[in-house]
């Protein structure tokens, strides 16, 4: 079915419970807005911005949306944009879309005016809702998107340019769309992260959809008591996908902003949150405030909390190890995918696996693996090659890309592009993106290896590994250090502590400073080439 049919469902069977709780701890109680009729604020206890709907008024606020984007001339199969950070609104308009057969399109809140055009065009869409982060981005290229397509401002103080979403969708009806929707249709485009230009729209039917939220349900064992805390972004598969599973249960999510250790825990506290996903960066976060005394777990209400889990990345071993001395009665689980797969869990480790930590797992619920070489050959066990994957979580194509579609969708098997090995027990281990991969002196260098055995370093906060041109080697291995706060590392301490490695896997020049990391956690690989190696840069994408 649909993935709409999950939020009618849950509207008949569980209209009055709380389905969203939006948290700002950065908006004091002063600054509260007050918000349309149908947008009702619930009292509550806390000094920070919270705002809540229940399920029936979720799916009351989609069939408006629907409703006023029919009224409008959308019709089936057309695009609708959503540029907004993750509100309270953010849901209903994304269903909204998908009600009326018309298929979303989530963009990326860091894009720039160039991005956003771009974008829009690659999607062909004919509508863009966006909020009042983006004003000036929107501005830039406002006289030209007018003439193209439908501007709705979710905010206050709409600009004399776009319509005010709030008016408008409040003067719709609230009765459900009489649209005919199948499996089949076109539900959503999701943008890759454009590591290697602008990104490319990946587009994903109902059924796709459907198999991530049945998928994350199964591998978590959500149920209808759980309550899952969502910090990332709404417009990536990683936070949309995780919480589909709530979806699919009828179970509560609370849309957190802001990721610092206090206002997580605060908000797992607070509202009682049974499920949280976490990026590695704000894990690190939580256990260099715990480790320092700055967060204190007993001034929390935590242990309601069951699961922790992550994903986005490969995760160091080191990391759960030290979350599990803090909460020993966790479920951990690591969750592998990428947008043109719907997202996380087409590989995943299971909650019952923590013993293969540093594993991304097995294949998902419905997935199927393999591990192949350069000439798409299957490699023997342990031996590294290209992780493929095959599931009805695979999308249709690249929209209007069939160039690219056919690089890596090959007989129903997506090429992942990243280099992995399996053990002797099925489990799968990524060894690195194929094209991060660093070759000195003719042997290939696995950054992500090297960066896990640099975070077993009690004094490193994070690390990230690149390739810098060499001369005479070609290339060598760079290691970019943050070291923990309150702590001191020299580059001599770092080579004795990596005298365990292989000495040709040893990083060859030390840096410190930051590790960049984009907006769904990841080491930005490009961003730090850049800023190190320049032009260099350009090259190893083309090598991808």
């Amino acid at each position: 079915m649909p993935i709409t049919d999950l939020l009618e469902r849950n509207s008949k069977l569980y209209g009055e419970e709380v389905a969203l709780v939006e948290i700002n701890p950065e908006i004091k109680e002063e600054q509260r807005v007050t918000w349309k009729e149908y947008e009702l604020i619930q009292p509550t206890s806390t000094s920070y911005y919270r705002r809540q709907i229940t399920w029936s008024v979720f799916d009351e606020k989609a069939n408006r949306v629907a409703n006023m984007l029919m009224e409008r001339g959308i019709k089936k199969g057309q695009k609708c944009a959503i540029l907004l950070m993750n509100c309270l609104e953010w849901l209903p308009i994304y269903f909204g879309i998908l009600k009326c057969g018309a298929v979303a399109v989530p963009l990326n809140f860091r894009f720039t005016s160039e991005e956003i055009d771009y974008c829009l065009k690659a999607s062909d869409s004919d509508v863009l809702f966006y909020g009042p982060e983006f004003i000036g981005r929107i501005e830039d290229i406002a006289e030209k998107l007018k003439k193209e397509m439908l501007l709705y401002y979710v905010g206050d103080q709409c600009p004399s340019y776009a319509e005010d979403y709030y008016k408008q969708v409040s003067n719709s009806s609230s009765t459900a769309p009489r649209v005919l929707i199948e499996d089949k249709d076109d539900a959503a485009i999701y943008f890759s992260s454009g590591t290697t230009g602008f990104p490319k729209a990946i587009l994903h039917i109902h059924t796709a959809l459907m198999q991530s939220a049945k998928m994350e349900a199964i591998h978590h064992e959500t149920t209808h008591d759980d309550n899952f805390l969502c910090i990332p972004p709404l417009y990536h598969t990683g936070a949309k996908m995780h919480w589909f599973g709530s979806l699919y249960t009828g179970s509560r999510a609370v849309l957190l902003k802001g990721n610092s250790p206090e206002a997580i825990f605060r908000a797992v506290s607070e509202e009682h949150c049974t499920i949280v996903w976490l990026l590695v960066p704000w894990a690190q976060d939580i256990l260099a405030a715990l480790d320092s005394g700055k967060l204190k777990m007993e001034d929390y209400k935590l242990s309601q909390w069951r699961l922790m889990h992550i994903g986005a990345q490969p995760i160091p071993p080191s990391l759960v190890r030290h979350w599990l001395q803090y909460f020993p009665h966790h479920k951990y689980d690591t969750n592998y995918g990428l947008s043109e797969s719907t997202g996380p869990g087409c590989v995943h480790l299971g909650m019952e696996n923590v013993h293969k930590v540093g594993a991304i797992g097995v294949p998902g619920y419905g997935w199927k693996t393999k591990i192949v070489d350069e000439e798409g050959n299957p490699v023997k066990q342990g031996e590294i090659g290209e992780l493929c994957v095959k599931g009805p979580g695979v999308m249709v194509c690249y929209y209007k890309n069939p160039e690219a579609t056919a690089e890596i969708l090959k007989n129903g098997w997506l090429f992942t592009g990243d280099m992995a090995r399996q053990d002797e027990d099925g489990f799968i281990f990524l060894v690195d993106r194929k094209k991060d991969v660093i070759i000195s002196g003719g042997e290939n260098l696995y950054p992500v290896q090297i960066e896990s055995f640099l975070m077993k370093n009690d004094k490193i906060h994070d690390a990230a590994v690149i390739g810098l041109p060499d001369q005479r080697l070609g290339e060598i291995a760079a290691a970019i250090i943050q070291v923990k706060e309150g702590m001191t590392l020299t580059e001599e301490d770092v080579d004795a502590f990596c005298v365990d490695l292989p000495r040709y896997k040893r990083p060859r020049k030390i840096i410190f400073d930051k590790v960049i990391r984009n907006a769904t956690g990841k080491i930005d690989k490009p961003k730090l080439r850049l800023k190190y190696c320049g032009d260099h840069l350009v090259e190893k994408q083309n090598q991808g």
